[in-house]
């Protein structure tokens, strides 16, 4: 079975859940980011490098583990983190889909190996 890595911000989180989740009906291992919805501010700042580095090893994790990476990139938005996690794709040649080709940023965009709109073209092709 083929497995995916999903990427993208947390301001996208109902829709990368729900397209995680037709990619499983569709019989695909998916990882999904924690996209969490931590009081950042909140944090003292003794604690926020842990837990950005763990949120961030994690994900390199699932990187490592997934057959591909589809990054959730609508309107063509991408933020830091997911810049780092394509970056270290790319280190892995693991290819690289996105919903969208839109991306201002050039050092994304490159990467990208091509851009696929539905879970369904996804899993096509996986195969």
């Amino acid at each position: 079975m083929k497995s995916v890595v999903l990427c993208g911000s947390k301001k996208f989180k109902p829709e990368i859940r729900e397209f995680a989740k037709q990619l499983r009906e569709l019989g695909i291992d998916v990882f999904e980011p924690h996209l969490t919805s931590m009081d950042w501010p909140s944090l003292g700042e003794d604690v926020r490098p842990h837990i950005a580095a763990g949120l961030t090893y994690d994900h390199f994790q699932k990187i490592r583990m997934a057959d591909v990476v589809y990054l959730y990139n609508k309107d063509g938005y991408a933020g830091v983190s997911v810049t780092l996690e394509l970056g270290y794709a790319a280190a892995l040649a693991k290819p690289i889909f996105a919903l969208s080709d839109q991306d201002d940023e050039w050092c994304r965009r490159i990467l990208l190996h091509e851009v696929v709109t539905t879970p369904e073209e996804l899993v096509q092709k996986l195969h």
